[in-house]
C-alpha cells in the first residue's frame, strides 16, 4: 500500500519540526493523578516501524526498579543485579517466559522482548519484589508521571489509536482515536479504575 509506504518514510526521516504529538493525560475516578499508565500510539491500516532501545530493569534494596517499563517489542532488556546478595529473576507470563537463576551482577546475556503483552517480573528468593515489563507494537510509546500525563512525539502525520495499560487497572481503557496533520498536537484522556494492590516496599 502507497499509504503505508509514505507513512514508514516519514517516520523515519521527518524531523521533530514537522511531527505531531500527543498529550495523554490519565485520572482514576476519583479525579487522582494516575503514575506509571502506559501508553502508545498505534497507527490505523499501518505497521509501525521498528526503533528499539535497549532497556534496563535493576534490582535495588530488594526492589525492581522502574515498577514499569514500557518497551517496543523486539527490545533486549538487561536485569543487573545492585543487591549485595543474590535474586532469580523469572515470569510466567504469557507474553514472556523466562528466568534468571541465582545471581549477583549483571548477567551476560539480556532477555529478548518479542511478543506484546503485560509480563510480571518477579523473584523467587523475594516474594515481595514485582515489577511489570509492558510490550507494545510500536515506537511511539510513553508513560505517564506523577502529574498523571505524558507526551508522545515525533509522531507522522496519520490516524492513531491512542492505547493505555494501567498494572493495577479494574478494567481495560478504551482506545482513544486522533488524526494528525504533520506539526499537529492532539489531547488524549483516561479515566481508569484501579484495583486493590499490596504496598510497595520503597528503596531505602
Amino acid at each position: 500500500m502507497k499509504w503505508v509506504a509514505n507513512l514508514l518514510a516519514l517516520s523515519l526521516a521527518a524531523p521533530y519540526g514537522f511531527a505531531g504529538t500527543v498529550t495523554v493525560t490519565a485520572r482514576d475516578p476519583a479525579g487522582n493523578a494516575l503514575e506509571d499508565l502506559v501508553v502508545w500510539a498505534m497507527p490505523k491500516g499501518a505497521s509501525a516501524p521498528p526503533r528499539v532501545r535497549p532497556a534496563m530493569v535493576e534490582q535495588r534494596d530488594k526492589t525492581f526498579i522502574p515498577l514499569v517499563t514500557v518497551i517496543q517489542a523486539g527490545t533486549l532488556v538487561s536485569f543487573p543485579n545492585r543487591d549485595d546478595i543474590r535474586h532469580h529473576v523469572y515470569s510466567f507470563s504469557p507474553a514472556k517466559r523466562f528466568e534468571i537463576k541465582l545471581y549477583a551482577g549483571t548477567p551476560v546475556d539480556p532477555i529478548a522482548f518479542d511478543r506484546a503483552g503485560e509480563v510480571v517480573l518477579g523473584c523467587n528468593i523475594h516474594d515481595h519484589m514485582v515489577a511489570y515489563v509492558y510490550v507494545v507494537e510500536t515506537p511511539w510509546f510513553g508513560k505517564t508521571g506523577k502529574d498523571g500525563a505524558v507526551r508522545i512525539e515525533g509522531l507522522p502525520a496519520g490516524d492513531y489509536d491512542i492505547n493505555a495499560w494501567y498494572y493495577a487497572q479494574d478494567a481495560r481503557p478504551i482506545p482513544v482515536g486522533v488524526k494528525l496533520r504533520a506539526d499537529e498536537s492532539a489531547t488524549a484522556a483516561f479515566t481508569v479504575g484501579r484495583r486493590a494492590m499490596p504496598p510497595r516496599p520503597a528503596p531505602k
